[in-house]
């Protein structure tokens, strides 16, 4: 006879689980006592936002699930937020629930919530188990819902009486991993297609890559001579520096990149689904009907012909998929073998930084500093931000599991990231970037840094304002500011109370001091740089966008 929170623990270590993040509740203690003796390290958070934020990050550098727990009512509407990114961002992630006991079930009991009604719409699989011998049962499933055709989040309830049962259960297997693969006629039709095209486009996305597959579409890449561009934030799925990166297919896109996607006559759409941003809202690629021929691959039956209608739908999983397709060779000397060449050539003028601007502070010879002293396995996370420009268009990523970042757009995202990426990988530098408003929506976290010392850097890029929605402001109401000024704290004198390194960067020659000082000093460090309101984006200000709308 087991107890339920020893059968979860149980199932979660046959699972090859071992690390969860988690804000603990009275509603689970039973789990907390059955991980007492686990192998299974416990990162306690400071908020259930970024708790499940970091499952996330896990999830999307791993591409196995992150396991969060958080307590019921507030605890787990709080962690709703990591929930939605990683239903959005396709990631896959299980949250566990601690709820009411079963005979407070209807009645409003304290903080209870009906989670599948609430997560429902925004996970991929929500339930809770009121019998707590099915819980190897359920949990084989969550995990391969998770995992299979596209990922996402699921979300499970545990009533607390359920938790403290003991039954009888049979032990917990781990779950049977699903890879679909494409058939041979679809990959000798796209063959024929990209033979006879004159134009042809990559554009990489989604999620459910490894490194295999990542070297699997450079080879595919260099067997065809094909320009490859990336989605708005999978910039980690090629490589920035290769001869045929053409560049990121996101927010504020290179102009000629845009003509070269709206002018391809084929775009070979690899693991995504190109939605609203990485389609600049389906101008780059009709929607229903595209103008270029569609080769859609994706281990998802249901996101093919969902918003785009393919000429060719591949079901398969990116893993697969290149694999397969990697041994096909294409022509020898393809016709657009030098547009192949013009592309990449456009992408590194754009990824330029410039080197002056307004305000005392430079953004851009910061990024070259930047560019010049991190290792190309650096980990890079933000949130979402005017200031995550300078890092989508200026960092110039080379290697898989660099990039922590949610297309989603969630501010608060980038803290919690740069916790997880560092606890993940110890031996690798993790920079978070983040704005003074992004920030402190889950900058807490950096106490869970702390905690557990993991010397992570974060870049506060603190303009005084929320930036992105002062630039929408301006250029549709312009002069009538309101609900965008904010006041913020000594950034350095905040880190330095938590227990970590501060440093404030009020010119651009303190940077590159700073930095360097935050590397030596082994704990988790924090840099405010005071940017300028008016270096809103790297090419306009915001007297420019004011004036000029």
């Amino acid at each position: 006879m087991k107890t339920g929170g020893k059968l979860i623990v149980e199932a979660l270590e046959a699972n090859g689980v071992d690390r969860m993040y988690c804000v603990p509740g009275e509603s689970y203690l039973a789990v907390l006592d059955a991980l007492y003796d686990s192998s299974i390290k416990s990162v306690v958070c400071r908020q259930e936002g970024g708790a499940a934020m970091m499952a996330d990050c896990h999830g999307r550098l791993t591409g196995k699930p992150g396991i969060c727990f958080v307590t019921r009512g507030p605890g787990a509407t709080n962690a709703s937020a990591g929930i939605h990114i990683a239903m959005q961002d396709s990631i896959p992630l299980i949250m566990f629930i601690g709820q009411v006991a079963s005979h407070a079930r209807e009645r409003e009991a304290f903080q209870e919530v009906d989670y599948r009604a609430f997560f429902g719409p925004i996970a991929k699989w929500a339930t809770e188990i009121d019998d707590a011998s099915r819980i190897p049962e359920i949990l084989t499933r969550a995990f391969s819902i998770a995992t299979s055709g596209r990922p996402g989040p699921v979300v499970i309830a545990l009533p607390e009486d359920m938790l403290t049962s003991e039954v009888e259960a049979p032990a917990a297997l781990p779950f049977t991993p699903v890879e679909t693969r494409p058939g041979e006629a679809e990959l000798a039709e796209l063959e024929r297609l990209l033979t006879g095209a004159k134009r042809p486009f990559a554009i990489l996305g989604g999620s459910g890559w490894n490194e295999g597959a990542v070297a699997g579409f450079q080879e595919i890449s260099e067997n065809w001579s094909l320009p490859v561009g990336v989605s708005f934030r999978r910039q980690m799925l090629f490589d920035h520096l290769h001869p045929n990166y053409a560049g990121d297919v996101g927010i504020g896109i290179n102009p000629k990149l845009a003509a070269r996607v709206k002018e391809a006559d084929l775009i070979l759409l690899v693991g995504g689904r190109f939605g609203e941003m990485p389609s600049s809202d389906y101008t780059l690629m009709k929607s229903p009907y595209p103008d270029q021929t569609l080769v859609h691959v994706h281990p998802d039956t249901s996101e093919l012909g969902r918003v785009y209608r393919p000429t060719l739908a591949i079901n398969a999983s990116p893993t697969a998929f290149t694999q397969a397709f990697a041994k096909r060779k294409g022509p020898s000397s393809p016709g657009w073998a030098e547009a192949t060449a013009a592309a990449h050539s456009d992408y590194l003028a754009w990824s330029t930084p410039p080197e002056t601007g307004p305000g005392a502070v430079q953004m851009g010879p910061i990024m070259t500093y930047l560019e010049k002293v991190l290792p190309e396995d650096a980990i890079l996370t933000n949130g979402a931000g005017n200031y995550a420009t300078w890092v989508h268009r200026f960092h110039r990523f080379r290697r898989f599991a660099t990039q922590g970042a949610p297309t989603s757009g969630s501010m608060g995202y980038g803290t919690p990231a740069a916790v997880a990426a560092k606890g993940l990988f110890p031996d690798r530098e993790v920079v978070c970037f983040a704005g003074d408003g992004c920030f402190l929506m889950n900058g807490q976290e950096f106490a869970t840094a702390v905690q557990y010392d993991l010397p992570i850097i974060v870049i506060v890029v603190n303009n005084g304002i929320y930036g992105t929605i002062r630039m929408h402001q301006e250029r549709e109401y312009p002069g009538r500011v309101e609900a965008t000024d904010l006041k913020n704290p000594d950034f350095a004198a905040l880190a330095r109370a938590y227990g970590g390194h501060g440093e404030t960067v009020e010119q651009t020659a303190d940077f590159a001091p700073a930095f360097e000082r935050a590397r030596a000093s082994g704990r988790p460090s924090i840099i405010e740089i005071k940017l300028d309101p008016e270096a809103i984006t790297p090419t306009r200000t915001m007297t420019d966008i004011r004036e000029k709308r």
